[in-house]
């Protein structure tokens, strides 16, 4: 009953540090994002609340909290409020499977504990794609429950562009799986250790560069961020499906955003650039500091999410939003056989040339 109890108080300390990361690094991220846009259009960004500006997040988050939360009279009242948790959740739920460092076991009171992944199950990729694929209902329901016609219109964009683009990300994963033989994302990062040239981006038989494109393209439209935000495009459907939203339904809405960010940066990171594996082991923590591997360790993994981060940022600052039938179009007859062929040819050489 006590390694019941121990293992329990473990797990949920581990999961209250895992999300406590993931909201942090949401805050940060919307003071980055504006100071990252402001300098690359030489202009300075938030500077009014804090030295720099650096407690504007605090600011926003106060003001949405303390704001008035407003049910439009037409609206379906119960699917309006839970249309954002129904966002938000799946979002959170598939950090459950991101490895964020070694595959280190240590023993805690008697009970085997594993500190940097949540739960490493054999079908992660699985799992990640099964729920982040129920955050589209959560954007389609609060477009359509908000009865109003710029939501709507918002919600049934983004219901054609996630799955046309959920797609293309699942495909993209296809090559990868294929070369790593598992959907644990711990196997997966484990088969990338040693070298640069391990990475599944460029590792032999066949590198995964074509489905590393596919897959962040298709990940950029998949989270309704420039140059793919046609969902809430502002010069045509004001904030589309979330126009009629106020106060912390609307923060809940701004938290999946940005949550998703984070979490499609994790996959590319552990599938396509050696998740938590530096490029070379001497980069990492070994002999006398070998007990600090998961130092050097986690530290890789946050340097190649924050890259991916900043990519996100580098194109809403460059790109034009597309038009919508330039955007299902590129989706159809562009992407989706780029992932295709991407298959076809990996498997032939993983059949060919397997991996030892």
């Amino acid at each position: 009953m006590v390694e019941v109890g121990v293992k329990l108080a473990l797990s949920l300390t581990q999961i209250a540090v895992v999300m406590g990361v993931v909201l942090l690094t949401v805050m940060f991220l919307t003071l980055a994002e504006r100071k990252v846009l402001g300098w690359m259009q030489d202009r300075m960004g938030p500077m009014e609340v804090g030295p720099y500006g650096i407690l504007q997040p605090v600011a926003d988050g106060l003001k949405l909290f303390f704001k008035e939360d407003i049910v439009p009279a037409g609206a379906n009242k119960f699917l309006f409020s839970m249309a954002p948790l129904l966002a938000l959740v799946p979002a959170l739920i598939g950090f459950a499977v991101i490895p964020f460092g070694p595959d280190l076991t240590v023993e805690v009171f008697g009970v085997q504990f594993k500190p940097f992944v949540i739960s490493d199950i054999n079908v992660g990729i699985l799992y990640i794609l099964a729920f982040t694929s129920i955050g589209a209902y959560g954007i389609i329901l609060g477009g359509w429950a908000s009865n109003s016609k710029y939501s709507l219109l918002g919600g049934l964009r983004s219901a054609a562009q996630v799955i046309s683009y959920e797609l293309n990300v699942g495909l993209a994963i296809v090559g990868v799986l294929l070369l790593a033989g598992s959907l644990s994302l711990v196997k997966i990062t484990e088969a990338q250790t040693g070298w640069f040239w391990n990475w599944f981006i460029i590792a032999p038989p066949f590198p995964q560069i074509f489905a590393f494109v596919v897959y962040v393209i298709s990940a950029v439209a998949e989270t309704n961020r420039l140059p793919f935000d046609l969902p809430e495009a502002e010069s045509e459907l004001v904030a589309g499906f979330f126009t009629e939203y106020s106060g912390m339904r609307f923060a809940f809405f701004f938290l999946a955003e940005y949550a998703n960010m984070i979490l499609v940066s994790c996959i590319a990171a552990a599938l396509f650039l050696g998740g938590w594996n530096a490029p070379a082991p001497f980069l990492q923590f070994h002999g006398s500091l070998a007990h600090l591997l998961w130092l050097s360790a986690t530290i890789w993994f946050a340097v190649k999410v924050y890259f991916f981060l900043f990519l996100f940022f580098w194109l809403r600052a460059t790109l034009p939003r597309l038009r919508y039938d330039q955007l299902m179009r590129f989706g159809w007859k562009v992407m989706l056989p780029i992932a295709l062929g991407n298959i076809l040819i990996t498997a032939i050489a993983a059949y060919l040339f397997p991996r030892s």
